[in-house]
């Protein structure tokens, strides 16, 4: 992706005349073209029964994990996660920085778990753009040494100042003052940093060019004002600005703006004259050499696209007469050009970003930043003059938080076309750099109609295809399904998976709780360009199947939730009843005899047949028609409701087209006289890989095979497809495609 954008920058500088600069450019791609090879053919090597292992400053603790990046003598990058015995072991690692620390490790080399589906965090991609060859699960360690180098000890340092900062700043201003001055995010609150996604200001505690900026001008005019020449201040600034780099902790933001910084004195310093357009691409070139992986960090990719965009269009900011316009066009261009890969990566866009940030990026810089560097120095100076400092800053920083979570309620916020394929992507970026050059030659209505046309195209395009999708998303133990009526006429979500959650001591719980629905069925609505869901279906109130249902509907529009009567009393479903009154979304209680259709598509609920709610056996039973195929989705049905259904139900239901079995393929469903019933052509078990209940039971799968009906497990064989194409139907899943 970062490739073809990189080619279209330079048909765009040939269209201004600037093709000096083409040949930087296309070195870049073929080094790009040239790493993404070399990446895809490296295989890590066997691990002996013991190895050496060295703790880069890479690494997190939560819960009972400790989780980072550590290397092998021959210079092998590993994933390494190590689970500590007791809260002791845990304490003593929160509390030491064990960067450059060496173990003797007894491990296996694992492969990483593949990505739920298209749209979600891909664990191989992320090892890929860190230059790792593989997972290392660490069963025993023995101490070595600790290795001696200035990156250890700046290490050190940083660590040093992240502890200063969490026991001298009050706890609201931490997670702030840990993200602006060294990097680190930890603990940045996860529904404060979902607001900053949706006014499009998470850019803000990312360091990086502002930052390193006003930190250089800070150090270098307090070094004049001291009475040190400006030549000795030079090159003072030049050994600062690297250390710099390494203890904010060298994210490829921070690098691009000190290595452009460093470029550009180094060479003034030489008397060498070089502009900042030709420092740009010798510091792309430069980074990609030391670390090729990471071309496909998302930061890397948007940080020098975005500095690409202002370095680019000063003609376009030349023509603004004041500060406030001038702030508009700024924030304008960056958004513009990086748009196409924002959606790339997130299938969304904050369209409210074009003006928070007028506001946002003064304040932070020249306010908000500068007192958390004053203050920072403060507590080291004098803590009870910083805490004047806060005891004054703190409810005004409060504020502001709470102006920014009701600015993020608004609506219209988010623009959510899905991530749009490649070809649509290439076309968006073009117009992006059309719209741009008429800009600059102040064809306001050419600029207008090339940026709208494709904008528009990838809006629709998600609503254009003509055949019906019934999705079964890989959400571990649980069920989740999706279905996609044509033209986006409907959409229904039957269940939204979520976790069944065991009680354990409180320093192995994880610093943030893993969320089925917000990192794995939100992601793929999103990826669609599922902006609504008509109607979603809870089949019946235990934890994997509802549990999800309210991270849904924090995110996706809903027009109407089904639920089986009596499940509403459940303490599973509260979450859910509360969200659905704050979003105003009507839950209806669904039995027996509830039918609709829309366009060539019938659904009939089948069952229960009564308001008292058992449990499993009261699941609602949804029985779907299109022509001649025919789907029943049965949530947590068991033996009882299978009898019913074919009491009740026995010629509608034989030789079914598609059966969602019901309670995971358990031995206390899919009984015989039902299986022998439908012959279902293709089933699925919708049930995590190697789950503890070992579903689908080997009798349940083998009472399918035994009459030659296909099946397919989420666990196995990762989220399922079937989609529906007139008389035909076709099933796509990991490593298999067939066509009925």
């Amino acid at each position: 992706m970062l490739l073809v954008l990189l080619l279209l920058l330079a048909l765009w500088l040939i269209l201004k005349g600037e093709s000096r600069f083409l040949a930087t450019i296309v070195l870049t791609s073929g080094l790009l073209s040239h790493f993404f090879l070399a990446t895809q053919l490296m295989e890590p090597s066997p691990l002996p029964s013991s190895f050496p292992l060295t703790w880069s400053s890479d690494y997190k603790i939560s819960g009972q994990k400790l989780r980072g990046f550590a290397t092998t003598t021959n210079g092998q990058k590993l994933y390494a996660v190590y689970t500590f015995s007791s809260e002791q072991e845990k304490v003593y690692y929160e509390h030491t920085s064990i960067t450059g620390m060496t173990y003797l490790a007894k491990g296996e080399l694992m492969a990483p778990s593949p990505a739920a589906h298209e749209y979600a965090f891909s664990m191989s991609n992320y090892l890929t753009s860190k230059g790792a060859m593989g997972i290392v699960e660490i069963t025993s360690w023995t101490y070595i040494e600790k290795q001696n180098s200035p990156s250890v000890f700046l290490a050190k340092i940083r660590y040093q100042m992240k502890r200063h900062i969490e026991m001298t700043f009050p706890k609201s201003l931490v997670a702030e003052a840990q993200a602006l001055l060294i990097g680190v995010q930890d603990q940045m609150d996860d529904e404060l940093q979902r607001a900053y996604q949706k006014l499009g200001i998470t850019h803000l505690f990312a360091i990086s060019g502002l930052h390193v900026a006003l930190l250089s001008w800070l150090f270098f005019e307090g070094l004049l004002r001291i009475g040190i020449r400006k030549e000795m201040a030079t090159i003072a600034l030049l050994i600062f600005l690297p250390i710099y780099g390494v203890i904010a902790g060298g994210a490829p933001s921070v690098w691009r703006a000190v290595s452009v910084v460093e470029i550009m004195m180094l060479l003034r310093y030489l008397k060498w004259k070089l502009s900042i357009d030709d420092a740009l691409p010798i510091s792309f070139v430069g980074f990609v050499l030391l670390e090729p992986g990471v071309i496909y960090q998302i930061g890397f990719q948007l940080s020098y696209l975005a500095t690409a965009s202002i370095i680019y269009s000063s003609i376009i900011l030349k023509q603004t007469s004041n500060w406030l316009s001038r702030s508009f066009f700024v924030t304008f261009v960056c958004q513009l050009l990086v748009y196409p890969l924002l959606l790339h990566h997130f299938y969304e866009l904050s369209i409210s970003s074009f003006l928070v940030n007028i506001i946002f990026v003064p304040l932070f810089s020249f306010i908000i930043l500068p007192f958390n560097i004053v203050v920072f120095v403060l507590t080291y100076i004098s803590l009870p003059l910083a805490n004047l400092f806060f005891a004054g800053y703190e409810p005004l920083r409060n504020a502001l938080t709470a102006v920014i979570f009701y600015i993020q309620e608004l609506p219209f916020q988010l623009w959510s076309p899905g991530k749009p394929s490649i070809w649509l992507s290439c076309l968006a970026m073009l117009s992006v750099l059309l719209c741009l050059y008429f800009l600059e030659t102040r064809r306001f209505g050419k600029a207008l109609v090339v940026l709208v046309i494709p904008a528009v195209w990838i809006h629709l395009y998600p609503m254009l295809y003509s055949d019906t999708k019934i999705t079964f998303l890989n959400v571990g133990q649980g069920d989740c399904t999706v279905i996609e009526l044509p033209f986006r006429d409907a959409v229904y979500v039957i269940d939204t998976g979520g976790l069944l959650r065991f009680e354990q001591e409180q320093w192995k719980k994880s610093d943030r709780i893993y969320e089925i629905g917000k990192q794995v069925v939100v992601p793929f609505l999103k990826g669609k360009g599922i902006r609504t869901i008509d109607i979603l279906i809870v089949t019946h109130a235990d934890a994997d199947h509802v549990e999800g249902a309210e991270e849904v509907l924090q995110e996706i529009g809903m027009k109407e939730i089904h639920v089986t009567p009596g499940s509403l009393d459940q303490p599973i479903m509260r979450d859910l009843l509360m969200e659905a009154k704050k979003h105003n979304v009507p839950i209806k209680e669904k039995m027996r005899g509830t039918a609709w259709q829309k366009g060539e598509t019938s659904f009939y609920y089948l069952w229960p047949h009564d308001t008292h709610y058992e449990g499993n056996d009261d699941s609602l039973v949804l029985y779907m028609q299109q022509k001649a195929f025919r789907a029943l989705f049965t949530g947590d049905l068991e033996k009882y409701g299978e009898q019913q259904l074919i009491l009740h139900y026995g010629p509608l239901l034989a030789n079914i087209t598609l059966l969602k079995a019901g309670h995971h393929g358990s031995k206390t469903s899919s009984i015989e006289s039902f299986v022998e019933l439908l012959q279902p052509r293709l089933t699925v078990f919708s049930a995590g890989l190697q789950n503890r209940y070992g579903h689908p039971h080997e009798e349940v799968v083998e009472r399918f095979a035994s009459r030659n009906l296909n099946t397919l497990t989420t666990g196995l064989d990762g989220t399922i497809e079937v989609r529906i194409q007139g008389n035909r139907w076709i099933v796509r899943a990991k490593e298999k495609d067939l066509v009925q």
